[in-house]
């Protein structure tokens, strides 16, 4: 883990649940991961309480859109969460350890301001990548062995931007990661941060909502024109989507509320190797390009969607068998 990478002390807009590896989501710690502003002073404690729980349950669900994927794959280690004592500071992130050379990806869209030691910012060592996602929101990438985007390039979520590493003042390899938001520099809590929007940054299921919209929308489509529901295959989870979701989510025993999550993913998606076709097939090679792939999506799974298999269960420290299986889906979709 990072014996550095510490934020200065000093007031922090998710200081909540910091003492434990896996942090829940305070009320606080929620609407800071949100970024949702002050309610309106002068409400009842009753009343605001509910206020805060409407207003935080519509902001969640309009957060887990698609827009969002998880960074690394990887365990949390001991001591590696945000908040841990870190000298005069903090522990600014959250550490995922692996292997140097496991694939490290852009957690959502935009463009590397920064690609320097520590990133530039104060208290962090060895090579860093700053992605700017637009509106105050920024995430830091820390420890890489390797750069595989040039400064100033647009990065969409997903794509494979470096290399995890041990480059720095560091006990082993791994991902340090950080999420900023309203500046540069003022860091949240990087687990509750990405649980707002959908991520597991743990490694868990996704969480898809209806409205969403994107690469992971059109895995799920693909998914379910494969059982039959004939839909658009356009990338965005409107109305009709999320209607035959439920339809399925009910065909199954599970609570039909649209959300393609832990419960549903595992009994939509399919075990598919070489050989197979058909727009299961598509859907794997759109998450797998997702993950930069560069696949036709053709729906043919031959020798190179195989190979691309392969290769993305190698870089990430799955068995790499070839096979796409609940494990490199959850993964990929992640």
């Amino acid at each position: 883990m990072c014996r550095s990478c510490a934020a200065p002390t000093g007031p922090n807009d998710l200081s909540a649940g910091t003492g434990h590896p896996l942090p829940g989501l305070s009320r606080r710690g929620l609407l800071a991961g949100l970024g949702l502003g002050a309610l309106t002073v002068g409400l009842s404690a009753g009343a605001e309480a509910q206020a805060v729980a409407a207003e935080a349950a519509v902001a969640v669900a309009a957060a887990r859109n698609g827009a969002w994927a998880g960074p690394a794959q990887g365990r949390f280690p001991a001591g590696g969460h945000y908040g841990a004592p870190r000298g005069g500071g903090s522990h600014a992130g959250q550490d995922v350890s692996n292997s140097t050379g496991t694939a490290v990806y852009a957690a959502a869209a935009g463009t590397v301001i920064r690609r320097s030691w520590g990133g530039g910012l104060p208290g962090r060592t060895g090579n860093g990548l700053v992605i700017s996602h637009g509106g105050g929101q920024y995430t830091y990438y820390g420890h890489l062995s390797a750069y595989r985007v040039g400064l100033n390039a647009t990065v969409s979520a997903g794509q494979r931007i470096a290399d995890m590493g041990a480059t720095g003042n560091v006990t082993g390899p791994h991902l340090h990661f950080e999420t900023h938001t309203g500046a540069l520099g003022t860091t949240v809590n990087p687990v509750s941060f990405l649980a707002a929007r959908g991520v597991d940054l743990a490694g868990g299921w996704s969480r898809i909502d209806p409205g969403a919209s994107g690469a992971t929308v059109v895995v799920i489509q693909h998914l379910m024109n494969q059982r039959g529901y004939g839909l658009v295959v356009d990338g965005a989870y409107g109305s009709v989507s999320a209607d035959a979701v439920k339809r399925f989510q009910r065909s199954k025993g599970l609570a039909a509320d649209g959300q393609v999550g832990p419960a549903t993913w595992p009994v939509l998606v399919y075990t598919l190797r070489q050989g197979g076709s058909g727009s299961h097939v598509r859907a794997l090679q759109t998450a797998l390009n997702r993950r930069s792939a560069g696949l036709v999506v053709d729906g043919g799974f031959g020798s190179v969607t195989t190979s691309a298999v392969r290769a993305y269960q190698s870089v990430n420290r799955l068995v790499a068998d070839g096979e796409a299986g609940p494990v490199t889906w959850r993964a990929l979709t992640g």
